[in-house]
């Protein structure tokens, strides 16, 4: 059996470990704090993991002892402005793991950039505007160097906008929270997270290296998965707003998803890796099952 070691316990990974960690003799994870209970019951983590705080700047000799008896890697600790700080802690230990079979790295369909609404895939030359976008590119050329020298392969997956239990429009609606904004025209991919882990799983399994969309087959605006999850709790949905009157109370962040409009393809991660969606849109993501856990979990206060 093999040793994962998980650079970032994000919903992502935990996600991954809940669904394959069994396949593990052993699995450890970094944290910058501890967890919320919330967390922990939204995405169905198991007691498997050995816990190693790592804030994002020095390494303890215990994470680095971890990272030697690693087979597999997977990195989901997003970069800052500065750079990525698993690379800037660990990059030396790198290039002396003789266990390491394979890395993957999870990034963001973000680094394409805005496009119109037109089609991009793996061909697309990245484009990315704004901070996040840039940095997130910019550790993606970090990490492929550091595959390049030490001979590792390297997946990159490039996520969708993520969502699944604990993380979706139907806690925002039980929690008042979701607000409906019409764009016309904008389109965004999706992607369960179930659909992350199994697509992990595909990329670990196949030594993967190189870069793949982990996206949904349908592309759709904002509002229409508010819509359709109002319908699925039986109420009403939130009133439209134009994005135009929205976006003077807008975040940044918030502001910045809007600015871009692109369909993501997928036709990579299906033929190269085998992936079969399990989720392959926001209809079959969210189901009156998912409705009745967003209830219970608002109820008690677990959901995110």
């Amino acid at each position: 059996m093999t040793t994962l070691i998980c650079l970032g316990l994000g919903y992502s990974a935990r996600r991954y470990v809940a669904d394959f960690g069994a396949t593990y003799s052993h699995v450890f994870g970094t944290s910058r704090s501890a967890e919320r209970p919330g967390e922990l019951a939204a995405t169905r983590e198991t007691p498997t993991i050995t816990r190693l705080m790592f804030d994002g700047t020095g390494a303890s000799s215990d994470l680095v002892s971890a990272l030697r008896r690693a087979d597999r890697v997977l990195v989901s600790i997003p970069p800052s402005p500065q750079g990525d700080p698993v690379l800037a802690a660990l990059s030396e230990e790198f290039g002396g793991l003789p266990r390491l079979k394979t890395i993957v790295y999870l990034s963001s369909v973000g680094v394409y950039g805005d496009h119109a609404g037109a089609e991009v895939d793996e061909t697309t030359p990245p484009a990315p505007k704004g901070q996040r976008a840039l940095a997130r590119h910019a550790a993606e050329r970090a990490w492929r160097a550091l595959a390049g020298e030490t001979g590792k392969p390297l997946a990159v997956l490039r996520l969708a906008g993520i969502y699944g239990p604990g993380r979706n429009v139907l806690v925002k609606l039980a929690q008042g929270r979701a607000v409906r904004i019409v764009k016309p025209d904008q389109v965004f991919n999706r992607i369960h997270v179930a659909d992350v882990a199994q697509a992990i799983e595909a990329a670990f399994a196949r030594r993967a290296n190189g870069v793949f969309n982990v996206a949904d087959d349908e592309p759709c605006a904002a509002d229409d998965m508010i819509v359709y999850g109002a319908q699925l709790m039986g109420m009403e949905p939130p009133p439209a707003m134009s994005f135009s009157d929205a976006a003077a109370s807008m975040s940044p962040m918030a502001r910045s998803f809007y600015a871009e409009n692109k369909r993501v393809r997928n036709e990579k991660l299906k033929q190269e890796l085998g992936v079969r969606l399990l989720y392959p849109n926001y209809r079959c993501g969210l189901s009156i099952s998912e409705v009745n856990t967003v209830v219970t979990g608002a109820t008690l206060g677990l959901a995110d």
